[in-house]
């Protein structure tokens, strides 16, 4: 289904689009729960399950992307390009690094493979500043 058909099945909501402008309004890659959080005050009758909801539908929809770096918890971001992150094996935080996307290492696996790449992702591993003035 293309996101023109998704958009299409969907009604606006402003639910729907608050969590969007939180999610492009912050540098963290939040999960659900902490969505949740900054939106209750503004919405009373919010529930975590509308929370999980529309974020399954705006990533259906191509707006955002989810996270999946082994966590117990699923993260969420806005920003749709072609980055990298820094994942701390400390406090569990995720940071955009400002890192050019590699092309190259793209187009080698597809020729290695016979394999049609539609994206990568790469995630850094270690110990964030915050966390290593701790130590």
């Amino acid at each position: 289904m293309s996101n023109t058909q998704v958009k299409e099945n969907y009604r606006q909501s402003g639910q729907r689009d608050r969590i969007l402008e939180v999610l492009k309004n912050t540098g963290s890659h939040p999960t659900a729960d902490w969505i949740y959080t900054q939106l209750k005050s503004e919405f009373p009758k919010l529930s975590p399950g509308t929370v999980y909801r529309n974020l399954g539908i705006l990533q259906e929809m191509g707006k955002i992307k989810k996270i999946r770096y082994g966590s117990t918890f699923d993260r969420f971001e806005a920003n749709l390009s072609n980055h990298y992150h820094l994942i701390c094996e400390n406090c569990n935080s995720i940071t955009d690094i400002k890192l050019p996307a590699c092309k190259d290492i793209l187009n080698k696996a597809e020729e290695l493979s016979n394999f049609s790449i539609n994206y990568h992702q790469i995630e850094f591993y270690g110990i964030c500043s915050s966390c290593s003035k701790d130590v």
